[in-house]
Protein backbone atom coordinates (compact mmCIF):
# COMPACT_ATOMS: atom_id res chain seq x y z
CA UNK A 1 0.00 0.00 0.00
CA UNK A 2 0.96 3.35 -0.75
CA UNK A 3 -0.12 5.96 1.59
CA UNK A 4 1.55 9.58 0.39
CA UNK A 5 4.78 8.62 0.38
CA UNK A 6 5.70 7.57 -2.60
CA UNK A 7 7.11 4.14 -2.59
CA UNK A 8 5.05 1.42 -4.33
CA UNK A 9 6.89 -1.26 -2.23
CA UNK A 10 5.40 -0.30 0.90
CA UNK A 11 4.16 -3.14 2.93
CA UNK A 12 1.39 -2.87 5.68
CA UNK A 13 2.36 -3.37 9.25
CA UNK A 14 0.25 -6.32 10.38
CA UNK A 15 -1.00 -7.05 13.89
CA UNK A 16 1.44 -9.63 14.98
CA UNK A 17 3.95 -6.99 13.78
CA UNK A 18 2.28 -4.04 15.46
CA UNK A 19 2.20 -5.81 18.89
CA UNK A 20 5.85 -7.38 18.86
CA UNK A 21 6.97 -3.17 17.94
CA UNK A 22 4.96 -2.45 20.70
CA UNK A 23 6.37 -4.58 23.20
CA UNK A 24 9.82 -3.33 21.88
CA UNK A 25 9.25 0.09 22.52
CA UNK A 26 7.60 -0.39 26.08
CA UNK A 27 10.62 -2.75 27.25
CA UNK A 28 13.10 0.54 26.21
CA UNK A 29 11.39 2.23 28.79
CA UNK A 30 11.84 -0.24 31.13
CA UNK A 31 15.77 -0.37 30.22
CA UNK A 32 15.43 3.40 30.84
CA UNK A 33 14.44 2.92 34.40
CA UNK A 34 16.55 0.37 35.44
CA UNK A 35 19.74 2.60 34.86
CA UNK A 36 17.94 5.46 36.61
CA UNK A 37 17.09 3.11 39.23
CA UNK A 38 20.38 1.62 39.61
CA UNK A 39 22.57 4.29 39.50
CA UNK A 40 20.26 5.90 42.09
CA UNK A 41 21.34 3.08 44.55
CA UNK A 42 25.13 2.31 43.87
CA UNK A 43 25.74 6.38 43.63
CA UNK A 44 26.80 6.23 47.89
CA UNK A 45 29.07 3.58 47.95
CA UNK A 46 31.08 5.14 44.02
CA UNK A 47 31.22 8.32 46.30
CA UNK A 48 33.66 6.19 48.70
CA UNK A 49 35.23 3.62 46.48
CA UNK A 50 36.12 6.21 43.79
CA UNK A 51 37.01 9.23 46.62
CA UNK A 52 34.14 11.12 44.80
CA UNK A 53 32.83 14.71 46.47
CA UNK A 54 29.22 15.66 46.47
CA UNK A 55 29.80 17.87 43.72
CA UNK A 56 31.43 15.41 41.70
CA UNK A 57 28.43 12.95 42.50
CA UNK A 58 26.06 15.99 41.49
CA UNK A 59 27.63 16.17 38.10
CA UNK A 60 26.85 12.57 36.81
CA UNK A 61 23.30 12.73 38.23
CA UNK A 62 23.46 15.93 36.17
CA UNK A 63 24.76 13.54 33.13
CA UNK A 64 21.84 12.01 33.20
CA UNK A 65 19.15 14.38 32.16
CA UNK A 66 20.83 17.14 30.08
CA UNK A 67 22.23 14.74 26.98
CA UNK A 68 18.16 13.27 26.73
CA UNK A 69 17.05 16.53 26.28
CA UNK A 70 20.06 17.58 22.85
CA UNK A 71 19.31 13.84 21.77
CA UNK A 72 15.49 14.24 21.78
CA UNK A 73 15.27 17.30 20.03
CA UNK A 74 18.12 16.46 17.53
CA UNK A 75 16.49 12.88 16.34
CA UNK A 76 13.22 14.57 16.63
CA UNK A 77 14.29 17.00 13.61
CA UNK A 78 16.13 14.61 11.45
CA UNK A 79 14.10 10.96 12.55
CA UNK A 80 11.63 10.59 9.48
CA UNK A 81 14.65 10.68 7.00
CA UNK A 82 17.22 8.51 8.74
CA UNK A 83 14.42 6.09 9.88
CA UNK A 84 13.25 4.35 13.36
CA UNK A 85 15.53 1.61 13.42
CA UNK A 86 18.12 3.37 12.97
CA UNK A 87 17.65 5.85 15.84
CA UNK A 88 16.89 2.63 17.89
CA UNK A 89 20.18 0.63 16.95
CA UNK A 90 21.67 3.69 17.93
CA UNK A 91 19.83 3.73 21.48
CA UNK A 92 20.73 0.09 22.33
CA UNK A 93 24.58 0.79 21.29
CA UNK A 94 24.65 3.56 23.86
CA UNK A 95 22.91 1.47 26.41
CA UNK A 96 25.21 -1.59 26.14
CA UNK A 97 28.30 0.60 25.85
CA UNK A 98 26.74 2.58 28.73
CA UNK A 99 26.67 -0.52 30.90
CA UNK A 100 30.51 -1.76 29.83
CA UNK A 101 31.57 1.87 30.57
CA UNK A 102 30.33 1.48 33.78
CA UNK A 103 31.03 -1.86 34.76
CA UNK A 104 34.86 -1.57 33.78
CA UNK A 105 34.56 2.02 35.47
CA UNK A 106 38.06 3.11 37.29
CA UNK A 107 36.88 6.35 38.58
CA UNK A 108 34.76 10.05 37.75
CA UNK A 109 35.49 9.82 33.97
CA UNK A 110 34.11 6.45 32.93
CA UNK A 111 31.30 6.80 35.61
CA UNK A 112 30.80 9.99 33.60
CA UNK A 113 30.99 9.03 30.34
CA UNK A 114 28.94 6.07 30.84
CA UNK A 115 26.21 8.19 32.36
CA UNK A 116 26.46 10.09 29.19
CA UNK A 117 25.95 7.59 26.81
CA UNK A 118 23.10 6.31 28.81
CA UNK A 119 21.45 9.71 28.33
CA UNK A 120 21.83 9.56 24.80
CA UNK A 121 20.17 6.58 24.07
CA UNK A 122 17.21 7.26 26.28
CA UNK A 123 16.81 10.41 24.17
CA UNK A 124 17.51 8.61 21.03
CA UNK A 125 14.86 5.79 21.86
CA UNK A 126 12.13 8.37 23.55
CA UNK A 127 12.23 10.13 20.29
CA UNK A 128 11.29 6.61 18.62
CA UNK A 129 8.69 5.26 20.63
CA UNK A 130 6.33 7.99 21.25
CA UNK A 131 5.71 8.61 17.56
CA UNK A 132 5.82 5.30 16.14
CA UNK A 133 3.11 4.08 19.07
CA UNK A 134 1.13 7.35 17.97
CA UNK A 135 1.45 5.95 14.47
CA UNK A 136 0.43 2.87 15.15
CA UNK A 137 -2.22 3.31 16.93
CA UNK A 138 -4.06 6.21 15.12
CA UNK A 139 -7.40 5.72 16.79
CA UNK A 140 -6.49 4.84 19.86
CA UNK A 141 -3.26 7.09 20.31
CA UNK A 142 -3.72 8.51 24.17
CA UNK A 143 -4.89 4.61 25.43
CA UNK A 144 -1.65 3.19 23.77
CA UNK A 145 0.31 6.21 24.62
CA UNK A 146 -0.73 5.48 28.58
CA UNK A 147 0.01 1.89 28.43
CA UNK A 148 2.96 2.34 26.54
CA UNK A 149 4.54 4.80 29.19
CA UNK A 150 3.45 1.63 31.80
CA UNK A 151 7.05 0.83 30.73
CA UNK A 152 8.40 3.33 33.46
CA UNK A 153 7.06 2.57 36.81
CA UNK A 154 7.41 -1.09 35.92
CA UNK A 155 10.95 -0.40 35.31
CA UNK A 156 11.13 2.21 38.52
CA UNK A 157 9.27 -1.00 40.62
CA UNK A 158 10.92 -3.67 39.18
CA UNK A 159 14.31 -2.52 39.40
CA UNK A 160 13.46 -0.97 43.17
CA UNK A 161 12.70 -4.57 44.72
CA UNK A 162 15.70 -6.03 42.75
CA UNK A 163 18.55 -3.25 43.61
CA UNK A 164 16.86 -3.51 47.40
CA UNK A 165 16.84 -7.02 47.19
CA UNK A 166 20.46 -7.04 45.93
CA UNK A 167 22.03 -4.01 48.40
CA UNK A 168 20.24 -5.80 51.03
CA UNK A 169 22.49 -9.68 50.45
CA UNK A 170 25.68 -8.06 49.33
CA UNK A 171 25.82 -8.34 45.75
CA UNK A 172 28.70 -7.11 44.08
CA UNK A 173 28.08 -3.43 42.28
CA UNK A 174 29.06 -4.67 38.80
CA UNK A 175 26.94 -7.62 38.81
CA UNK A 176 23.96 -4.80 39.74
CA UNK A 177 24.54 -2.56 37.00
CA UNK A 178 25.14 -5.53 34.63
CA UNK A 179 21.63 -6.41 34.87
CA UNK A 180 20.17 -3.61 33.12
CA UNK A 181 21.22 -5.36 30.11
CA UNK A 182 18.60 -7.87 31.15
CA UNK A 183 15.67 -5.87 29.29
CA UNK A 184 18.47 -3.82 26.81
CA UNK A 185 19.13 -7.48 25.52
CA UNK A 186 14.98 -8.05 25.49
CA UNK A 187 14.58 -4.63 23.58
CA UNK A 188 17.07 -5.33 21.20
CA UNK A 189 15.92 -8.67 20.10
CA UNK A 190 12.53 -7.61 19.62
CA UNK A 191 13.35 -4.86 17.60
CA UNK A 192 16.08 -6.80 15.20
CA UNK A 193 13.37 -7.98 12.63
CA UNK A 194 11.08 -5.76 13.01
CA UNK A 195 9.85 -3.06 10.49
CA UNK A 196 8.99 0.21 11.73
CA UNK A 197 6.32 2.33 10.37
CA UNK A 198 6.00 5.49 8.03
CA UNK A 199 5.11 8.42 10.45
CA UNK A 200 1.52 9.43 9.51
CA UNK A 201 2.16 12.84 8.88
CA UNK A 202 4.67 11.23 6.18
CA UNK A 203 2.17 8.58 5.10
CA UNK A 204 -0.73 11.62 5.27
CA UNK A 205 1.63 13.66 2.63
CA UNK A 206 2.12 16.57 5.02
CA UNK A 207 5.68 18.52 4.12
CA UNK A 208 8.64 18.82 6.24
CA UNK A 209 8.02 22.48 6.68
CA UNK A 210 3.90 22.19 7.14
CA UNK A 211 5.45 19.64 10.43
CA UNK A 212 7.80 22.82 11.49
CA UNK A 213 5.08 25.51 10.91
CA UNK A 214 3.05 23.40 13.71
CA UNK A 215 5.46 23.73 16.23
CA UNK A 216 6.27 27.03 14.82
CA UNK A 217 9.09 30.23 16.46
CA UNK A 218 7.82 29.51 19.69
CA UNK A 219 7.49 26.54 19.88
CA UNK A 220 11.21 26.02 19.46
CA UNK A 221 12.05 29.24 21.79
CA UNK A 222 10.64 27.06 24.41
CA UNK A 223 12.83 24.09 23.71
CA UNK A 224 15.94 25.89 22.52
CA UNK A 225 15.95 27.77 25.66
CA UNK A 226 15.21 25.10 28.12
CA UNK A 227 18.41 23.01 26.75
CA UNK A 228 20.55 26.22 25.96
CA UNK A 229 20.11 26.89 30.03
CA UNK A 230 21.05 23.24 30.94
CA UNK A 231 23.97 23.50 29.43
CA UNK A 232 25.14 26.36 30.52
CA UNK A 233 24.34 25.65 34.26
CA UNK A 234 26.86 22.75 33.13
CA UNK A 235 29.66 25.01 31.39
CA UNK A 236 29.47 28.25 33.74
CA UNK A 237 27.88 30.62 30.86
CA UNK A 238 26.27 33.81 32.02
CA UNK A 239 22.21 34.28 31.36
CA UNK A 240 23.30 37.06 28.75
CA UNK A 241 25.50 34.11 26.73
CA UNK A 242 22.61 31.92 27.46
CA UNK A 243 20.18 34.28 25.76
CA UNK A 244 22.31 35.45 23.05
CA UNK A 245 22.98 31.66 21.89
CA UNK A 246 19.34 30.91 22.42
CA UNK A 247 17.85 33.86 20.40
CA UNK A 248 20.40 33.38 17.43
CA UNK A 249 18.94 29.41 16.55
CA UNK A 250 15.49 30.48 17.39
CA UNK A 251 16.28 33.27 14.65
CA UNK A 252 17.74 31.37 12.09
CA UNK A 253 14.85 28.87 12.79
CA UNK A 254 12.22 31.43 12.24
CA UNK A 255 13.85 33.23 9.27
CA UNK A 256 13.04 29.31 7.58
CA UNK A 257 9.26 28.74 9.02
CA UNK A 258 7.73 31.90 9.50
CA UNK A 259 5.02 30.73 11.71
CA UNK A 260 4.75 31.55 15.12
CA UNK A 261 3.48 27.76 15.91
CA UNK A 262 -0.25 27.02 17.13
CA UNK A 263 -1.18 28.62 20.26
CA UNK A 264 -2.90 25.59 21.65
CA UNK A 265 0.41 23.58 21.13
CA UNK A 266 2.58 26.62 22.57
CA UNK A 267 0.42 26.16 25.68
CA UNK A 268 0.25 22.74 26.04
CA UNK A 269 4.01 22.34 25.75
CA UNK A 270 4.22 25.36 28.60
CA UNK A 271 1.87 23.08 30.84
CA UNK A 272 4.66 20.16 30.60
CA UNK A 273 6.68 22.13 32.78
CA UNK A 274 4.51 22.01 36.30
CA UNK A 275 3.04 18.44 34.61
CA UNK A 276 6.61 17.10 34.78
CA UNK A 277 7.54 18.76 38.12
CA UNK A 278 4.61 17.08 39.56
CA UNK A 279 4.95 13.89 38.21
CA UNK A 280 8.72 13.53 37.63
CA UNK A 281 10.02 16.49 39.71
CA UNK A 282 8.01 14.92 43.29
CA UNK A 283 9.41 11.61 42.35
CA UNK A 284 13.17 12.67 42.86
CA UNK A 285 12.74 13.92 45.70
CA UNK A 286 10.13 11.85 47.48
CA UNK A 287 12.07 9.54 48.83
CA UNK A 288 14.50 12.34 50.75
CA UNK A 289 10.76 14.18 51.86
CA UNK A 290 9.18 10.98 53.11
CA UNK A 291 12.36 9.20 54.72
CA UNK A 292 11.78 10.99 58.05
CA UNK A 293 7.93 9.91 58.98
CA UNK A 294 8.98 6.65 56.71
CA UNK A 295 11.78 6.25 59.08
CA UNK A 296 9.05 6.25 62.16
CA UNK A 297 7.59 3.12 61.09
CA UNK A 298 10.30 1.45 60.01
CA UNK A 299 10.41 1.50 57.02
CA UNK A 300 12.66 2.84 53.77
CA UNK A 301 11.54 6.14 52.44
CA UNK A 302 12.38 4.74 48.78
CA UNK A 303 8.85 2.34 48.99
CA UNK A 304 6.41 5.10 48.53
CA UNK A 305 8.25 5.19 45.00
CA UNK A 306 8.45 1.80 44.15
CA UNK A 307 4.29 1.72 45.65
CA UNK A 308 3.32 4.75 43.53
CA UNK A 309 5.31 2.71 40.68
CA UNK A 310 3.35 -0.22 40.80
CA UNK A 311 0.16 1.48 41.12
CA UNK A 312 0.93 3.52 37.90
CA UNK A 313 2.12 0.87 36.15
CA UNK A 314 -1.01 -0.92 36.64
CA UNK A 315 -3.86 1.95 36.22
CA UNK A 316 -1.90 2.63 32.89
CA UNK A 317 -2.41 -1.13 31.42
CA UNK A 318 -5.48 -0.22 31.91
CA UNK A 319 -6.03 3.55 30.27
CA UNK A 320 -8.40 2.50 27.22
CA UNK A 321 -11.69 2.57 29.10
CA UNK A 322 -10.77 4.92 31.61
CA UNK A 323 -10.20 7.63 28.62
CA UNK A 324 -13.61 6.59 27.13
CA UNK A 325 -15.41 7.54 30.26
CA UNK A 326 -13.41 10.63 31.02
CA UNK A 327 -11.97 11.93 26.93
CA UNK A 328 -8.56 13.02 26.95
CA UNK A 329 -9.10 16.57 28.75
CA UNK A 330 -11.53 15.25 31.60
CA UNK A 331 -8.91 13.02 32.61
CA UNK A 332 -5.77 15.51 32.98
CA UNK A 333 -8.11 17.76 34.55
CA UNK A 334 -9.60 15.13 37.06
CA UNK A 335 -5.76 13.81 37.39
CA UNK A 336 -4.56 17.63 38.32
CA UNK A 337 -7.24 17.79 41.13
CA UNK A 338 -6.30 14.33 42.74
CA UNK A 339 -2.77 15.12 42.25
CA UNK A 340 -3.28 18.28 44.26
CA UNK A 341 -5.33 16.82 46.89
CA UNK A 342 -2.87 13.60 47.38
CA UNK A 343 0.45 16.16 47.27
CA UNK A 344 -2.08 18.32 50.34
CA UNK A 345 -2.49 14.77 52.73
CA UNK A 346 1.42 14.09 51.91
CA UNK A 347 2.57 17.18 53.38
CA UNK A 348 0.16 16.50 56.51
CA UNK A 349 0.34 12.53 56.72
CA UNK A 350 2.17 10.37 59.67
CA UNK A 351 2.72 6.69 60.09
CA UNK A 352 0.88 4.25 57.83
CA UNK A 353 -1.52 7.03 56.88
CA UNK A 354 1.27 8.05 54.58
CA UNK A 355 0.48 4.68 52.77
CA UNK A 356 -3.14 5.99 51.72
CA UNK A 357 -1.91 9.70 51.25
CA UNK A 358 0.87 8.03 48.43
CA UNK A 359 -2.22 5.96 47.14
CA UNK A 360 -4.66 8.96 45.92
CA UNK A 361 -1.33 11.27 44.92
CA UNK A 362 -0.19 8.17 42.65
CA UNK A 363 -3.50 8.06 41.39
CA UNK A 364 -3.40 11.66 40.56
CA UNK A 365 -0.40 11.84 38.75
CA UNK A 366 -0.78 8.43 36.93
CA UNK A 367 -2.18 9.67 33.75
CA UNK A 368 -0.54 12.62 33.54
CA UNK A 369 2.47 12.02 30.77
CA UNK A 370 0.50 9.20 28.29
CA UNK A 371 -2.52 11.48 28.43
CA UNK A 372 -0.70 15.13 27.10
CA UNK A 373 0.82 13.11 24.42
CA UNK A 374 -2.47 11.70 23.54
CA UNK A 375 -3.74 14.89 23.07
CA UNK A 376 -0.61 16.65 21.49
CA UNK A 377 -0.75 13.17 19.06
CA UNK A 378 -4.51 13.80 18.75
CA UNK A 379 -4.96 17.39 17.87
CA UNK A 380 -1.65 18.27 15.93
CA UNK A 381 -0.78 15.14 13.56
CA UNK A 382 0.71 17.30 11.09
CA UNK A 383 3.41 18.23 13.90
CA UNK A 384 4.36 14.72 13.11
CA UNK A 385 7.58 13.16 15.09
CA UNK A 386 8.70 16.50 15.88
CA UNK A 387 5.89 18.18 17.98
CA UNK A 388 5.00 14.76 20.25
CA UNK A 389 8.84 14.68 21.16
CA UNK A 390 9.03 18.37 21.63
CA UNK A 391 6.30 17.73 24.45
CA UNK A 392 8.03 14.94 26.48
CA UNK A 393 11.34 16.77 25.57
CA UNK A 394 10.09 20.33 27.74
CA UNK A 395 8.99 17.75 30.10
CA UNK A 396 11.83 16.08 30.75
CA UNK A 397 14.28 19.29 30.47
CA UNK A 398 11.98 21.39 32.26
CA UNK A 399 11.88 19.31 35.22
CA UNK A 400 16.06 19.59 35.42
CA UNK A 401 16.40 23.33 34.64
CA UNK A 402 12.81 24.46 36.67
CA UNK A 403 11.06 22.18 38.39
CA UNK A 404 14.14 19.46 40.83
CA UNK A 405 15.43 23.28 41.45
CA UNK A 406 11.77 24.92 41.99
CA UNK A 407 11.99 21.98 44.51
CA UNK A 408 15.11 22.47 46.12
CA UNK A 409 14.76 25.83 46.35
CA UNK A 410 11.60 25.87 48.07
CA UNK A 411 13.10 23.26 51.27
CA UNK A 412 15.97 25.78 51.22
CA UNK A 413 14.27 29.15 51.62
CA UNK A 414 11.48 27.31 53.95
CA UNK A 415 13.96 25.82 56.54
CA UNK A 416 15.44 29.22 56.32
CA UNK A 417 12.15 30.88 57.56
CA UNK A 418 11.78 27.97 59.69
CA UNK A 419 14.32 28.03 61.50
CA UNK A 420 14.36 31.82 62.15
CA UNK A 421 11.06 31.56 63.46
CA UNK A 422 12.09 28.54 65.90
CA UNK A 423 14.74 30.94 67.50
CA UNK A 424 12.13 33.72 67.66
CA UNK A 425 10.11 31.28 69.85
CA UNK A 426 12.51 29.43 71.89
CA UNK A 427 15.07 32.46 72.15
CA UNK A 428 17.77 30.38 70.51
CA UNK A 429 20.68 31.62 67.60
CA UNK A 430 20.52 28.25 65.38
CA UNK A 431 19.25 30.42 62.65
CA UNK A 432 22.09 32.57 62.60
CA UNK A 433 24.47 30.11 63.06
CA UNK A 434 23.40 27.74 60.70
CA UNK A 435 22.09 29.02 57.63
CA UNK A 436 25.19 31.24 56.63
CA UNK A 437 25.50 30.25 52.68
CA UNK A 438 24.45 32.68 50.02
CA UNK A 439 23.51 31.05 46.85
CA UNK A 440 21.99 31.83 43.73
CA UNK A 441 19.54 29.76 41.33
CA UNK A 442 17.25 30.40 38.77
CA UNK A 443 14.64 31.84 41.22
CA UNK A 444 17.14 34.40 43.13
CA UNK A 445 19.15 34.74 45.53
CA UNK A 446 18.86 32.28 48.89
CA UNK A 447 19.95 31.60 52.76
CA UNK A 448 21.35 27.38 53.03
CA UNK A 449 22.28 25.45 55.89
CA UNK A 450 25.81 25.27 56.13
CA UNK A 451 27.01 21.29 56.02
CA UNK A 452 30.37 21.95 57.45
CA UNK A 453 29.08 23.94 60.52
CA UNK A 454 26.29 21.58 61.04
CA UNK A 455 29.02 18.24 61.17
CA UNK A 456 30.71 20.13 64.35
CA UNK A 457 27.42 20.68 65.81
CA UNK A 458 26.23 18.90 69.03
CA UNK A 459 23.37 16.04 69.22
CA UNK A 460 21.11 18.13 70.28
CA UNK A 461 21.07 20.63 67.82
CA UNK A 462 21.38 18.13 65.03
CA UNK A 463 17.96 16.45 66.21
CA UNK A 464 16.90 20.26 66.49
CA UNK A 465 18.03 21.33 62.63
CA UNK A 466 16.72 17.90 61.24
CA UNK A 467 13.31 18.24 62.93
CA UNK A 468 12.77 21.71 61.48
CA UNK A 469 14.19 20.21 58.09
CA UNK A 470 11.61 17.65 57.94
CA UNK A 471 8.81 20.27 58.44
CA UNK A 472 10.27 22.68 55.35
CA UNK A 473 10.24 19.11 53.25
CA UNK A 474 6.55 18.79 54.41
CA UNK A 475 5.80 22.50 53.30
CA UNK A 476 7.97 21.61 50.00
CA UNK A 477 4.69 19.55 49.05
CA UNK A 478 2.30 22.00 50.08
CA UNK A 479 3.69 24.57 47.64
CA UNK A 480 4.29 22.18 44.69
CA UNK A 481 0.40 20.85 45.06
CA UNK A 482 -0.05 24.74 43.49
CA UNK A 483 0.99 23.46 40.40
CA UNK A 484 -1.52 20.89 39.71
CA UNK A 485 -4.34 23.22 41.18
CA UNK A 486 -2.94 25.35 38.12
CA UNK A 487 -2.95 22.55 35.55
CA UNK A 488 -6.91 21.98 36.92
CA UNK A 489 -7.92 25.56 35.74
CA UNK A 490 -5.84 25.35 32.19
CA UNK A 491 -8.01 21.85 31.78
CA UNK A 492 -10.80 22.72 32.46
CA UNK A 493 -10.54 26.43 30.19
CA UNK A 494 -9.42 24.11 27.46
CA UNK A 495 -12.49 21.91 27.86
CA UNK A 496 -14.51 24.78 27.49
CA UNK A 497 -13.24 25.95 24.53
CA UNK A 498 -13.29 22.63 22.74
CA UNK A 499 -17.29 22.25 23.73
CA UNK A 500 -18.29 26.18 22.78
CA UNK A 501 -15.83 26.99 19.65
CA UNK A 502 -14.99 23.19 18.27
CA UNK A 503 -18.26 21.29 18.75
CA UNK A 504 -15.98 19.29 21.68
CA UNK A 505 -13.14 17.08 21.70
CA UNK A 506 -12.33 15.10 18.58
CA UNK A 507 -8.94 13.36 17.51
CA UNK A 508 -7.81 14.75 13.72
CA UNK A 509 -6.94 11.66 12.02
CA UNK A 510 -4.18 11.79 9.10
CA UNK A 511 -4.73 7.67 8.00
CA UNK A 512 -6.62 4.79 8.98
CA UNK A 513 -5.04 2.35 11.36
CA UNK A 514 -5.21 -0.70 8.05
CA UNK A 515 -3.00 2.04 6.28
CA UNK A 516 0.09 2.20 8.59
CA UNK A 517 3.32 0.76 6.25
CA UNK A 518 6.59 0.21 7.12
CA UNK A 519 9.79 1.97 6.56
CA UNK A 520 11.32 -1.02 4.48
Amino acid sequence: MNVGTGDSSETAIDDRSRKMLFWGCFIVLVASAFGFVFRSFLMPSWGVQFDLSKTQQGEIFGVSFWPFGISIVIFSLIIDRIGYKKSMVFAFLCHTLSVILTVLADGYWMLYIGTFLFALGNGAAEAVVNPVVATMYPKEKTKWLNILHAGWPVGIAIAGVMGIGMLHFGFNWHIIIGVIMLPTITYGLLIAKRHFPVNERVQAGVTYLEMLKEVGILGILIIVALCVFQLGTLFGWSYLISVIITLLIVAVFGYFVRSLGRPLFIMLLLLMIPLATTELGTDSWITDLMTPEMAKIGLQGGWVLVYTSIIMAVLRFYAGPIVERFSPLGLLAFSALIAAVGLQFLSYSVGFVIIIAATIYALGKTFFWGTMLGVVSEQFPKGGALALNFTGAVGQVGVGVIGAVFLGTIQDKQLDQNLAMYDQNNQTSYHETFITEHKTSIFGEYLALDGDKLLDADSQTVDVISQVQNEAKKDALRTVSILPTIMLVCYVLFILYFKFFKGGYKPIELIEENEVVSED
